[in-house]
C-alpha cells in the first residue's frame, strides 16, 4: 500500500531552514513549516528562501496556547497567516478555533483559493468518540482537509481516535493520538486512509513521533 510522509521542521533561522528543508524533500513527500519557531520578522525572508518548494510544504504558525511558540498579538498572527498564503503553499494548517472566531480570515483565505488544513489539538486527553464525530462535522465547514490530535493514556484512546475514519467520507483526515500509547495510531492512521504521517528527520518534535527512517523500515518490513 503506498504512504506519504510529512517532516516536521522547526528551525530558528531562514538559512537552517531551507537547509532542513531540502534534506527533508529528499527523503519524503511532504514537509510541514513550523513558522512559529522563528522571528516573526524573519518569517518573511524565510517565504522567499523556501518559495519554489512551498507546493510540498504544510505551512503552521502556531500559538503558544495552541501547543506551539508563537508569542506575539492575534493580530499579528493573522496577518503573517495571510502573508503565508500569498504563498499558496500546499496546506496551510489554521487552528479550528481560529478560523471560527474570525470571519475575516475564512473570506480572505476563500479569496485567495487557499488550501485550508483545519486542525485542532486536545494536549490533555482523547474525548469521546462522540466529542471527537461532533468535532469533525463543525471543523468539515471550512474545509475538507482536518487534522485531529489528541493525547492518549492508553491502548483505547489510540483506537478511538482511529474511529473517527469510520466517519471521514469525501474528507482528507489525519487522526492520531500523542504519546507512547498513541504511537501506532501515527502508523495505523496511513492504513485507515490518511492522506500522509507526521514524521522527524531524527529527532522527534512531538511526543510519539517516529523518524521518516523508521516509517520507511517498517513499511519495507510490511511489503
Amino acid at each position: 500500500m503506498a504512504y506519504k510522509t510529512c517532516v516536521s521542521i522547526a528551525e530558528k533561522t531562514p538559512k537552517k531552514l531551507k537547509q532542513t528543508l531540502t534534506k527533508a524533500l529528499k527523503k519524503s513527500d511532504y514537509a510541514e513549516i513550523r513558522f512559529d519557531f522563528l522571528n516573526p520578522n524573519a518569517v518573511p525572508e524565510a517565504l522567499h528562501l523556501i518559495r519554489k518548494d512551498l507546493r510540498k510544504c504544510v505551512g503552521t504558525l502556531r500559538p503558544i496556547y495552541e501547543g506551539g511558540k508563537f508569542s506575539g498579538s492575534e493580530k499579528n498572527r493573522i496577518s503573517i497567516i495571510k502573508l503565508i498564503a500569498e504563498y499558496n503553499p500546499f496546506l496551510l494548517d489554521i487552528e479550528f478555533n481560529a478560523l471560527r472566531k474570525n470571519k475575516n480570515l475564512q473570506h480572505y483565505l476563500k479569496s485567495t483559493g487557499t488550501n485550508i488544513l483545519v486542525s485542532w489539538h486536545n494536549f490533555k486527553q482523547t474525548p469521546d468518540i462522540s466529542v471527537l464525530k461532533k468535532k469533525l462535522l463543525e471543523m468539515k465547514k471550512f474545509s475538507n482537509n482536518i487534522k485531529i490530535v489528541t493525547m492518549a493514556k492508553s491502548i483505547n484512546d489510540g483506537s478511538r481516535i482511529l474511529s473517527l475514519y469510520n466517519n471521514s467520507n469525501n474528507v482528507r483526515l489525519v487522526a492520531f493520538s500523542m504519546g507512547s500509547f498513541g504511537r501506532m495510531s501515527r502508523l495505523l492512521c496511513l492504513l485507515l486512509g490518511s492522506p500522509y504521517t507526521y514524521v522527524s528527520l531524527g529527532k522527534p518534535i512531538a511526543p510519539g513521533q517516529f523518524s521518516v527512517d523508521e516509517i520507511k523500515s517498517i513499511f519495507t518490513i510490511r511489503k
